[in-house]
């Protein structure tokens, strides 16, 4: 059976329990106990969020739609790592790894269920409140910072807000690592037709699997064709803080907040979507040390919005 609630539509979405935010002409999917998983984006009934594999590849570990990336987003240059006196080692861990058996995109699964925490809805502003403590021991042996994850989800019109919140509730001081994975597309027209625009930036030159060098080179803003042109590149943000797809006079935008200052650009040969991922901190920022730690009695949040626009 389905409720409708605070502008809020609470429901089942191919076998899971889901909630749907409406407002004006925007509708967003996300399902609670799949580790708040964004599963639909529509605008005006056109859908912007793409899934490749559904579900289906989710649960067996694959990201798609719209995942929260934690502990830490991207990859992991090595199976150990230190913050502070805390020392590391992943070793024998059921983790999931990439290509080079580096570990990727952290621990959280479709098996984590988040907590809804309220539903509201104040003059066509429609939020979601949901939150997730990171404290079961299967968690921590990967990552033994117990911390508190809350995400307030803000849905208007044509835009689309996520602010993540981290607060420790142990007494270690917790690494800020995590990202978000954003699967976009444009609906209809040819993805050699889509167009990419990014702002001023820094390139964070990778290795062959994927890892930051060190060096950095500035790049000039830009609005190309994608055409046949991939990505897998890793971006600090030095000028604007926005990076939009557009074809056929239709854009969809995600704007960087406080919190993000790089950017994971990923488009693979051949697929119809773009990621432009919002990261907390650069790729293996855990190994490296690069990355902010948030301390007890204190809260970190990070923001993202997904804009659709059309001329």
């Amino acid at each position: 059976m389905t409720t409708a609630s605070a502008g809020a539509l609470i429901h089942r979405w191919r076998g899971a329990a889901a909630i749907t935010l409406r407002s004006g002409e925007l509708e967003a999917t996300f399902l609670p106990e799949l580790n708040l998983l964004g599963t639909s984006l529509r605008v005006s009934g056109d859908e912007f969020l793409a899934l490749p594999g559904g579900v289906g590849a989710y649960r067996r570990g694959h990201t798609t739609g719209l995942p929260l990336l934690g502990p830490w987003a991207n990859r992991l240059g090595a199976r150990a790592y230190r913050s502070g006196h805390v020392a590391v080692d992943l070793e024998g861990l059921p983790l999931h790894v990439d290509g080079n058996g580096l570990p990727i995109h952290g621990t959280l699964s479709a098996r984590d269920v988040w907590e809804i925490a309220g539903l509201s809805n104040r003059s066509g502003l429609v939020r979601l409140h949901a939150r997730f403590d990171y404290d079961r021991a299967d968690l921590l042996a990967a990552f033994p910072f117990p911390h508190r994850l809350e995400v307030v989800i803000e849905a208007s019109d044509s835009a689309l807000s996520v602010a993540t919140s981290l607060t420790p509730t142990g007494r270690r001081a917790v690494p800020i690592s995590f990202g978000y994975h954003p699967y976009l597309r444009v609906p209809g027209g040819r993805r050699s037709q889509w167009r990419l625009h990014l702002p001023r930036r820094s390139h964070v030159e990778l290795d062959a699997r994927g890892i930051p060098t060190g060096r950095r080179t500035s790049a000039a803003a830009e609005s190309r064709p994608l055409g046949e042109r991939t990505f897998d590149d890793l971006f600090e943000l030095t000028g604007g803080r926005t990076l939009v797809l557009e074809a056929d006079g239709r854009r969809i935008g995600v704007e960087y907040g406080p919190g993000y200052r790089f950017a994971q650009v990923f488009v693979p040969p051949g697929k119809a979507f773009v990621c432009l991922e919002p990261m907390t901190a650069p790729t293996n920022a855990l190994v490296t040390g690069a990355c902010d730690v948030v301390r007890p009695g204190t809260t970190f949040t990070a923001r993202f919005r997904i804009r659709v626009s059309s001329d």
